[in-house]
């Protein structure tokens, strides 16, 4: 277990890659993982534990980055020059900081808190403290990865990039993940001393080890699975990023007292809250800013995006929960409805081929089959109230702005323009006619035509 954080902490989270590979307009930092930029989640993982200050190093024209890490304070790296002369774009934000700095990538987002105290418990154990910490973990292909070099102690004597190292450092099994967690009172000084003569030219964040270790000054290494250090470089990663972490969500999800029959199909986002005994079918998709209660049955084939369900509620199959929706406790949302901005009262229901839009529904309501509340104009939307213990009949318009009393009774295939007052009942179908005979004779009509065709 770590110890008691004794020291401040801040971080930098580098963000300035152009992400080429992406091919996309989007800055790479911007792509979601779980619903969620992968910036933010690194952010998140800051924040998880106790960082009183943060800087997000972007590149030139990313206010969409900048904007996004708000509250967090952004600054610029000019030109792209190394990992190093990232770090020292964020020297003017952090000016008279003391305590461990980390230093993360936005593009990393599976890195846990649990890790970074680890890291943290590790440079403040020793006495005095150790002046660098590197994260490193041991791929199954080292390939590309910087290696660490380490002494017969077990101390980090300085890291080399794979392009520099000798084929002895290459045979090297534990990598760099570029994760540092940084004395601030050393931090700009030895950045300072990095030049740019290595196989790149460019200014390696890395070579600070071995500028700490020439001064006598330790530096040791935390491992970490090296799921929690995927890079995000191209789409393919992004995947790979969005399959580990959907498998951690379902796991902490199962974990807390949900019942997933088929947890391979169940897509969660970040930021998705399940209460206890939640039971969710084969292939149910969760948007952002979705929360469960207790009790809830979610069957398969749902969509559910921005909405709050209540509890014992039973949603789908196939149904679809658009932003703005709640539901209240016991409601029942049945196959092919699709409710929007909708507060749903307790206990009502709505199971069959239904749109619930811009709408108050009372509680104990029962809405049929086929009943759309027509809340756009062409121009503006418009509000669709219904009352408690209200029933609609089914193959229903409700032309909004309208409302529907308590107790009310709407006929089948009615369309309603104005307002129904409560216990009343309102039908607007024509009246039924009937013709007898009628069929039988247009029955005979058509085959004689159709055999006069023939012979024609």
């Amino acid at each position: 277990m770590a110890s008691k954080k004794t020291s401040k902490i801040a971080a930098i989270v580098l963000a300035a890659g152009k992400g080429t590979r992406m091919k996309s307009l989007l800055p790479k930092v911007m792509h979601a993982v779980a619903g969620r930029p992968m910036v933010l989640h690194v952010l998140d993982t800051v924040e998880a534990i106790g960082a009183e200050r943060a800087v997000v190093v972007v590149g030139p024209g990313m206010d969409d980055v900048a904007k996004a890490a708000q509250p967090y304070e952004t600054a610029v790296q000019a030109q792209q020059r190394g990992t190093a002369d990232a770090v020292k774009a964020a020297k003017q934000a952090l000016s008279g900081f003391r305590g461990t700095v980390f230093i993360l990538y936005g593009d990393t987002p599976l890195i846990t808190p649990e890790t970074l105290r680890h890291m943290l418990d590790a440079r403040e154990r020793a006495k005095p403290a150790t002046a660098i910490v590197v994260l490193g973990f041991r791929p199954a292909v080292p390939g590309s990865y910087g290696r660490l070099v380490v002494d017969r102690a077990g101390a980090l004597t300085r890291i080399v990039e794979a392009k520099d190292a000798s084929p002895a450092e290459l045979k090297i099994g534990l990598c760099n993940s570029g994760v540092m967690a940084v004395d601030g009172a050393l931090l700009w000084d030895l950045l300072d001393k990095v030049d740019n003569k290595n196989a790149k030219g460019e200014y390696y964040l890395t070579d600070i080890v071995g500028l700490a270790s020439k001064r006598k000054l330790r530096c040791g290494v935390i491992e970490a699975p090296e799921e929690q250090l995927l890079g995000v470089n191209d789409r393919v990663d992004l995947a790979k990023a969005e399959a580990a972490l959907q498998d951690r969500l379902r796991r902490a999800a199962m974990e807390s007292g949900v019942t997933m029959t088929d947890p391979a199909t169940v897509f969660l986002a970040a930021d998705t809250r399940l209460g206890k005994d939640v039971v969710i079918g084969p292939n149910v998709v969760f948007g952002p800013g979705v929360t469960i209660g207790d009790n809830v049955e979610i069957r398969a084939f749902c969509h559910i995006e921005g909405a709050a369900v209540g509890p014992q509620a039973i949603v789908g199959p196939f149904a679809r929960l658009r932003p703005g929706t709640v539901l209240e406790r016991g409601v029942h949302i049945g196959n092919f409805v699709e409710c929007k901005a909708a507060l749903i009262g307790e206990g009502a229901k709505a199971n069959h081929l239904t749109y619930v839009g811009d709408a108050e529904v009372g509680a104990g309501t029962n809405i049929g089959a086929g009943t759309i509340t027509a809340n756009y104009d062409g121009f503006f939307k418009h509000k669709t109230v219904i009352g408690a213990g209200a029933s609609i009949g089914s193959n229903t318009v409700l032309v909004a702005p309208v409302r529907v009393g308590d107790g009310a009774l709407v006929g089948a295939s009615s369309t309603i323009t104005r307002d129904v007052a409560p216990d009343a009942i309102a039908v607007t179908r024509a009246e039924q006619r009937e013709l007898p005979g009628a069929a039988k004779r247009y029955r005979e009509k058509k085959r004689a035509e159709k055999a006069k065709t023939k012979g024609g």
